[in-house]
């Protein structure tokens, strides 16, 4: 037995974006019942809306792009780890103490941020818990591949850049906008796939965790 969790957002008008992101417009170009062969839609999105990967182009000139992500990284076993909401920030000394697994190479953090989603929040959230400098310094020494957030940027906000490039010169993808409100702490199952858009920073992806009922 298994249980599958579906950590995506679902993408429509009323999902909060990034202040300086496109907003989200969905828009029925084909209609069946104005004598159309088949209904067809299209959408106006940034490609950091909701659930998505960062690619290194995204802060580094010359990084790598959205296609060229491995997907041996993207799947496999990851850590939920639950922060307590006491901490605004996850910084190396919080890291110290919420126990990352031995050797864990996928790790999505559960911070005080997926109480905006659990409760339908519309507005985009500036009081966001983010890693730090030194937090992302931290994972990379710990050997970390894959770091996942619970909002719509890893790093705090105003201080995207050093978090963003500490981790991404490092090789590590960025997971960001999960929605953890219904998924409790512990070792899962990670799949998580882009769309594979063609030279660039970044994309939505479809996020879910697999629960094993004898471990992963």
């Amino acid at each position: 037995m298994r249980k599958i969790h579906d950590i995506s957002l679902t993408i429509g008008p009323d999902l909060p974006t990034w202040p300086s992101d496109p907003s989200v417009h969905i828009e029925r170009v084909s209609k069946i019942e104005e004598g159309a062969n088949a209904n067809v839609s299209k959408v106006e999105m940034g490609l950091h809306t909701g659930t998505h990967l960062d690619a290194p182009y995204h802060f580094l000139p010359d990084g790598a792009r959205l296609e060229s992500l491995a997907l041996d990284v993207l799947i496999g076993p990851a850590q939920v780890v639950e922060v307590p909401e006491q901490f605004a920030e996850i910084n190396a000394e919080v890291l110290r103490q919420v126990s990352l697994a031995k050797g864990v190479q996928r790790v999505l953090f559960k911070t005080r941020n997926s109480h905006f989603w659990a409760e339908g929040e519309r507005a985009f959230r500036p009081d966001f818990v983010g890693i730090t400098q030194d937090g992302a310094e931290y994972l990379v020494e710990q050997g970390v591949r894959l770091v996942g957030i619970d909002y719509l940027s890893v790093a705090p906000y105003k201080r995207s850049r050093p978090t963003h490039e500490v981790l991404l010169r490092a090789g590590v993808v960025i997971l960001e906008g999960l929605d953890l409100s219904q998924v409790g702490p512990g070792l899962y199952h990670l799949i998580c796939l882009p769309i594979k858009f063609q030279g660039v920073e970044g994309g939505p992806a479809r996020a879910i965790l697999v629960e094993e009922s004898a471990g992963v």
